[in-house]
């Protein structure tokens, strides 16, 4: 089968013929159907991240080296499974389902709670196992295969990552979302589908936040009841006066010392702030604002198997808008991430094999 990797951090993908793999014990072997590309392969091409102050996070120290396979956004058919599997509907051959990716150990306190996406010892495909680069994949169990019976492959593999992420987000911020604007910062990929989440769950509507116009049109199009430019001088008091005097709820989805710095000053007290980006930076903080105005600070990591079932539940059940998708031949990964790494992806590109 052809794979696509990262043979060194910061070079471009590279082709690697492999054998196909064959399913062991509980393992389900899939054809890849869809393959999404997310920020987060940017961040394992890259080989860190960053913590501000000139420190960065790298993989090694996390014991995830070259050769890897990216993408954790992931459709596919079942081809086979190993003989632990037994004879179930959910491993028939040519079954397509959406793979939950975010694997823990299953065996520490965060898996037997059902949190393995927060596991301290994480499988997550694309990311310490190979991902959906590739023409063939294994999964390590066929409870982590999401039924997406009636929705386009394309379409559904964002959903693994860009959708839990935003609706597990969203169910940190409460009622919030019902009765306030929610403020989304970063219309990238998961911007454009906080708004589709959000308006699913009917809430009362985003204002988006982002430098580039294009991404800023784009959201006014997806339904955000405004769009502001991340770098008016004047941002805040723009995220005030449409919030009513300060956001309560604000989701933060780039994730960077400039954007964090934006939420803070533009949130009312009592505000709430959840944070799922991943750019980087750091943060100084008087700490005393915490109390006095009070503000919660959160951060959200992707979100659980179970939030991924509701999740597509809910895109069933409501007929969810899906994010603009880009479809690309699996041959185009190099090209489809640079594109990704140099800000040219409005929505979510979609490699097919």
């Amino acid at each position: 089968m052809r794979c696509y990797c990262v043979l060194q951090h910061g070079q471009a993908l590279q082709l690697v013929e492999k054998a196909i793999p064959e399913p062991q014990g509980t393992e389900v072997l899939l054809k890849v159907r869809a393959a999404g590309v997310c920020h987060t392969d940017l961040h394992l091409w890259e080989g860190h991240y960053d913590l501000g102050g000139g420190k960065k996070l790298t993989l090694a120290e996390r014991g995830i080296k070259p050769p890897l396979t990216l993408s954790h956004e992931i459709v596919g058919e079942v081809v086979s499974a190993g003989a632990d599997v037994g004879d179930s509907a959910t491993v028939q051959p040519g079954r397509v389902a959406l793979v939950h990716p975010w694997i823990g150990c299953g065996e520490c306190a965060a898996c037997r709670r059902g949190e393995e996406n927060i596991c301290i010892k994480p499988q997550s495909l694309g990311v310490v196992r190979p991902g959906g680069f590739a023409e063939y994949v294994i999964v390590p169990h066929p409870r982590y295969l999401v039924d997406i019976e009636g929705l386009d492959v394309a379409q559904a593999a964002p959903l693994a990552c860009a959708g839990v992420t935003t609706y597990s987000a969203m169910k940190k911020l409460g009622d919030r979302i019902m009765t306030d604007p929610l403020v989304v910062i970063g219309a990238g990929g998961l911007g454009l589908m906080a708004i589709e989440v959000l308006k699913a769950l009917g809430g009362r509507g985003a204002i988006v936040v982002d430098i580039d116009p294009v991404k800023r049109d784009a959201a006014l199009a997806a339904g955000a009841l405004q769009a502001i430019d991340a770098r008016a001088t004047d941002a805040v008091q723009q995220i005030q006066q449409a919030t009513g005097g300060g956001a309560r709820a604000v989701l933060d989805l780039v994730g960077a010392t400039p954007t964090v710095g934006l939420a803070m000053a533009s949130a009312a007290r009592g505000g709430h702030i959840v944070i799922c980006g991943l750019m980087g930076g750091d943060l100084t903080l008087a700490l005393p604002v915490i109390p006095m105005r009070p503000l919660t600070l959160q951060g959200s990591y992707v979100g659980t198997l179970h939030e991924l079932q509701e999740l597509v539940a809910l895109v069933k059940r409501t007929r969810m808008a899906p994010i603009p998708v880009t479809r690309r031949p699996l041959s185009d990964a190099d090209a489809a991430m640079q594109d990704l790494h140099h800000g040219r992806v409005v929505g979510r590109t979609v490699l097919i094999p």
